[in-house]
């Protein structure tokens, strides 16, 4: 984060909703000009978010979930589109989860009584804009809460987040609040973002019952109430939360590790349980393998390229050794909770 707003005038607030860990020490440590919050209670996504809008001082805020990597010139990419929008609301932009595949919830339709019962059943047709090619830049109606750029002014006027929402729907709530007032959303296609999605939020058999509460907020607020559609997702969220198993932690057997670096790792290699190959060409890569992505080598950008253009090689997956740090990091999915190997 703090390469990608090297060259434009720009501040890091972290807000820290009582993490159990070390997280807020490590924070101080090692990135001592970041505005760090630490609020003794877990108060949510929303207000959290809001709390951190509260000391920001930019014209334009950008929200951001703490498990992405964004590239360098990620800001400046965007801040150059949006200055050549009239009446802007917000920008989001293309997320791909840590092994490449694109992820479609990055440019949505308005959730309307239809899309979210189709949803509710696997069919997410009329709930996100395939209308857009995910390398096509356009209008589209609702953006996702893990990136989103939006000017400080329209926050303010929307009153930021609604609170009402502890987690998801709040991004769809003010994305459509936006719209309401006559502005104009966009997904940028031209950066990538990687969202370890499963590291926020696991989707564990609680996820359906939570999302669709988030949605039962929203239709109360913006439209009118749908005794029909209640009663269905009651039903359907009953029957998913009983049938629906936990999603488990799937670390694949790695056939070998391939290091890209200029150099060899010893302590890596140490904690590693197969053999590793230091390959800067990828002339070695194939199934099953995991490809560790040294940023003390690699810009990020490089990095997000390196797992676009490998992300067809079935089984392959990918690690991120962060620059000065001694562990590595990544999931092998959207779905469950991403891997962090720490070394001494």
């Amino acid at each position: 984060m703090q390469a990608a707003i090297s060259n434009i005038d720009a501040e890091i607030i972290v807000v820290d909703n009582n993490s159990e860990d070390d997280s807020c020490a490590m924070v101080k440590r090692k990135f001592p000009d970041v505005k760090l919050i630490e609020n003794k209670t877990n108060f949510g996504f929303s207000k959290g978010n809001n709390i951190g809008f509260n000391v920001a001082k930019g014209e334009y805020l950008c929200i951001l979930n703490p498990d992405t990597v964004v590239a360098e010139d990620a800001f400046i990419k965007l801040l150059q589109f949006a200055e050549t929008k009239d009446n802007l609301g917000i920008i989001g932009c293309k997320l791909i989860d840590g092994v490449g595949a694109f992820l479609p919830e990055s440019k949505r339709k308005i959730p309307y009584v239809k899309a979210a019962l189709l949803k509710l059943v696997g069919n997410s047709k009329y709930y996100y804009a395939n209308y857009l090619q995910e390398d096509e830049t356009g209008s589209v109606d609702v953006l996702v809460g893990a990136f989103m750029i939006i000017k400080s002014s329209v926050y303010k006027e929307m009153q930021g987040f609604d609170e009402d929402y502890f987690m998801y729907g709040e991004d769809i709530d003010l994305s459509y609040k936006v719209l309401k007032a006559g502005y104009n959303n966009f997904y940028f296609a031209n950066t990538t973002v990687i969202h370890y999605k499963g590291e926020s939020t696991l989707r564990d058999k609680n996820y359906a019952r939570r999302f669709y509460g988030a949605m039962q907020i929203f239709y109360k607020k913006h439209f009118k109430k749908n005794i029909v559609f209640d009663l269905l997702v009651w039903f359907g969220v009953k029957m998913v939360y009983v049938f629906r198993s936990t999603p488990k932690a799937r670390h694949k057997k790695v056939a070998k590790y391939i290091f890209v670096s200029d150099k060899r790792n010893e302590q890596l290699e140490r904690v590693l349980t197969k053999k590793t190959i230091l390959d800067l060409e990828f002339n070695q890569v194939s199934l099953h393998d995991e490809v560790i992505l040294d940023a003390n080598y690699l810009s990020y950008k490089s990095i997000i390229e390196i797992v676009e253009r490998l992300r067809k090689k079935h089984s392959v997956t990918f690690k991120i050794l962060p620059k000065g740090a001694n562990f590595i990091v990544g999931s092998d999915n959207s779905i469950t909770r991403g891997e962090v190997v720490e070394w001494e």
